[in-house]
This record gives structure tokens, sequence and C-alpha cells, in this order.
């Protein structure tokens, strides 16, 4: 039967509907030996679709989504060009192919979602779905003007984030401890975010996403999500298809 192919590939588990158009307008796409065309339908059983010239691989037949603590040091990404640690080195070989949902810098460390479900990727980085994420930062070159200034929303990539909670844990001769939760997921956010309020972060940690939290897990470890927290996931009736975590370059750090 054939389907739209954006959906295909993200079904496929390459990466979510919005970049399988982009790669679609980018040339990237084939069927049948032609490119692809945004609104292209295809059939996988009968046509051959290729994407930067590799087969279609089939859409995985059950899926797994996995809560990883990410080390500092390693990066969000199945493999990099530059011999960097990756996300994937850290995952058993039977876990299969998984990617993440989102990204943490090179350098920022945490809770990183990993899954095959495209479906489930889609709606938890859909701009629309205001999905919670709470960090851990850590800055040095506080001022007294500094809390106010990280609760103020400001214009990164020509949008206005929406105003963070930010909470003030502990600051000393010019340290601080902050709990900040953002509503978006935009480059490098909070560390731009710190920027901006005059402030060098030292340490950045997510500790919560989409009502999970890393629990009693440390740097390398992770475990898989119940059926419960996959439902609870799926029920996030805001969030819709956006720019995929998968089958992506290196992320940049």
């Amino acid at each position: 039967m054939k389907e739209r192919l954006q959906k295909l590939i993200s079904a496929a588990g390459l990466c979510s509907r919005r970049r399988a158009e982009e790669w679609i307008a980018e040339g990237k796409v084939t069927v049948n030996g032609d490119l692809a065309r945004i609104g292209d339908s295809a059939d996988p059983e009968t046509d051959v679709i290729l994407v930067n010239g590799q087969p279609l691989p089939a859409a995985p037949r059950q899926t797994a989504t996995i809560l990883l603590y990410k080390p500092r040091g390693v990066v969000t990404t199945m493999r990099d060009e530059k011999g960097r640690p990756t996300v994937a080195d850290l995952l058993p070989p039977a876990l299969g192919r998984l990617y993440p949902v989102g990204r943490l810098d090179q350098f920022s460390e945490g809770l990183l979602l990993m899954t095959n479900d495209g479906a489930l990727a889609n709606r938890l980085t859909h701009p629309k779905g205001e999905v919670d994420k709470t960090y851990r930062l850590w800055v040095s070159g506080w001022h007294e003007d500094a809390l106010e200034a990280l609760r103020r929303p400001i214009v990164l990539d020509g949008y206005r984030i929406r105003p963070p909670r930010v909470c003030l844990l502990w600051q000393r001769e010019g340290l601080a401890e902050l709990e900040i939760t953002i509503h978006e997921g935009r480059n490098r956010q909070i560390r731009r975010m710190a920027e901006a309020a005059g402030l060098t972060a030292t340490r950045l940690k997510r500790i919560a996403e989409s009502g999970l939290t890393l629990g009693d897990l440390k740097p390398g470890q992770w475990r898989r999500l119940t059926e419960a927290e996959c439902a609870a996931l799926k029920q996030n009736e805001n969030a819709e298809c956006r720019k995929g975590a998968f089958y992506e370059p290196a992320a940049t750090s």
C-alpha cells in the first residue's frame, strides 16, 4: 500500500517526518531511481526507496524506548567522524538500532531518551508539544541581577523562548547552582541563556523530561521504559511531528 514518503522514512526510524521532508527537498531520496519530490507516495513492498543511497530499512516490528544517563564527553549521535565516543557505544547490540530523542551537547550530561519508535520521537520533539525539560546548571560569574536575567525570555535563532522556571539553589563567591525548566529545545539553549545573563556555565545536567527522571542511574547506565511510561508519553495531546533526532550527523559541541 502506498504511503507518503516522509511517513515511510519516519516509520523506518531514520528521522522525523519533518526531517524526511527536508531530505526529500535536498534530493537525498529516490524512488525507483527517480528523485523524490515533496508529496510523493510509494509502496515499500514494490518500490525501491533509497535514502542517501541506502535502501530504506523495514519499519521495526517491535518498538523499544530507553532512558540513558549520558555522561559528559559523549556525543549524542550514533556514529562520529571525529572518533569521539557516542551514545551508541554505551548500549549493547541486543537492543538493536535506537536513536536519540533530541540532543545533549558533548559537554552536557544527564537524561536522554532513545527509541526506535518514530511516532513517539516526533511527539516529544514537536515545538508545539511544550515538553518540560529540567536541568541543573552550575555557573561562575554570579551577580545580583543574574536571576532576573535568566528568567527573562530571550530570542534564540529568531524564536522567542517561553519564560523559563529558574530556582537558585545556592550561591557564594561568584559561583551558583540553579534548577532551570525550559519548554523548548533550541541548540545549546541553557548555555546560551547563561551567556546572555553574563554567566559562564561550568556544568549542565538534564535531570527530568516529560515526567521522567534519572532516578538512581549513574553516568553510562540505562533502563527500559515501562509500558505505562511509554503510554503516558504517547498521550501528550499537544505534540505532533517535527524535527528528528534520528539518523543525524554528529552533534555539534
